[in-house]
């Protein structure tokens, strides 16, 4: 009898569905696919041009990227106020820029 008991115990605790808890991840691709569509804003696209610096190769180095830098940039804009002054829009416009060249020089 105690021989089935724990044979039966055994069973059981192997069958047992387990949870696993972990951090759910963000996705990298909707992260890039937010910084590039404030890229291909107009007012964004006339700041670049205004400065010297062509749209496609704004969005070639956010390809360049790796996932971390591109989370890491997507949570400073949407940190960013959505319609204050606090800064402006060359102001944004350079932070992207600094932050891309950062990233190629490195």
């Amino acid at each position: 009898m105690k021989r089935i008991l724990t044979l039966v115990f055994f069973t059981l605790t192997l069958t047992l569905p387990q949870a696993h808890a972990g951090m759910i991840a963000t996705d990298a691709g909707d992260d890039r696919s937010r910084v590039k569509a404030l890229l291909k804003r107009p007012e964004v696209k006339a700041e670049m041009l205004k400065m010297g610096m062509a749209p496609q190769d704004a969005a070639a180095r956010v390809d360049a990227m790796n996932d971390a830098e591109v989370h890491s940039l997507a949570g400073r804009l949407e940190a960013l106020p959505a319609g204050g002054q606090r800064i402006s829009d060359t102001n944004l416009l350079l932070l992207i820029i600094l932050v891309l060249l950062i990233v190629i020089l490195i």
